[in-house]
């Protein structure tokens, strides 16, 4: 990895204010390869060196990520100043100070989310290029015929004109479908079923790619998984 300051990384490694941090290296508590350390800008290899700070070794992670299933009302972001967002709901142990949703869902969506610091891996999951296959569970106010599974196949084109690419639909109940599409517009399934006069009651997103959110995995809760067991499932590598 590349050698960084020593405030920096204990302030990212802990989630804890760079200028607190500052001040506990100034008072002796940054102890890097067994010398204490006094010194902010201190160089150091958090792959290579054993730094323990307040009595604590830290434990090197270049990037976290992270498995939530999203309940419904809560805001996917990284902050907001008057409501709960996914990063709330992160345990304080996994939480990084640039860790952020990898794309959005609604409000009012539930279901599969990933977060992560990492931001070339959060591009790739959501860049249209990659054809990463998500699915939905969407429960409609009406039910769908062949000439919408159709539609929905050949292409959506949305109320402002904009071209959505093939979508699969399927019918698992009356008014309650599965959805697969490979892009993520603003709102976009929402606007698609409303081209053929269907409104969406409830959706919820059950994976994506090869990566199905586990039925154990309750309501609002997270689990951390590792880049390499992502990318098997979601990219097939």
């Amino acid at each position: 990895m590349k050698r960084q300051r020593l405030d920096k990384y204990i302030s990212n490694q802990l989630i804890i204010s760079r200028s607190i941090v500052r001040k506990g290296i100034f008072r002796g508590l940054a102890v890097v390869n067994g010398e204490v350390i006094r010194d902010i800008a201190f160089s150091i290899d958090g792959e290579k060196d054993r730094v323990i700070y307040d009595g604590k070794e830290i434990g090197y992670k270049e990037y976290v990520y992270i498995l939530l299933n999203k309940p419904k009302g809560v805001l996917s972001a990284a902050s907001d100043r008057s409501r709960e967002t996914v990063v709330d709901l992160v345990p304080e142990y996994l939480k990084r100070q640039d860790i952020a949703p990898v794309g959005r869902l609604d409000k009012d969506t539930t279901g599969l989310l990933l977060i992560t610091d990492d931001g070339v891996f959060a591009h790739n999951c959501i860049s249209p290029k990659k054809e990463i296959t998500k699915s939905y569970i969407v429960s409609l106010d009406g039910d769908i015929n062949d000439e919408m599974v159709l539609k929905f196949k050949q292409g959506i084109v949305l109320a402002d004109g904009t071209v959505c690419r093939s979508a699969i639909l399927e019918r698992i109940a009356p008014c309650k479908v599965r959805i697969i599409i490979t892009e993520g517009k603003y709102h976009q399934v929402k606007r698609m079923f409303g081209t053929v006069g269907l409104g969406v009651n409830e959706l919820h997103r059950e994976s994506i790619g090869g990566l199905t959110l586990p039925e154990t995995l309750k309501s609002g809760e997270c689990m951390e998984m590792t880049k390499s067991e992502l990318e098997k499932c979601i990219f097939n590598k």
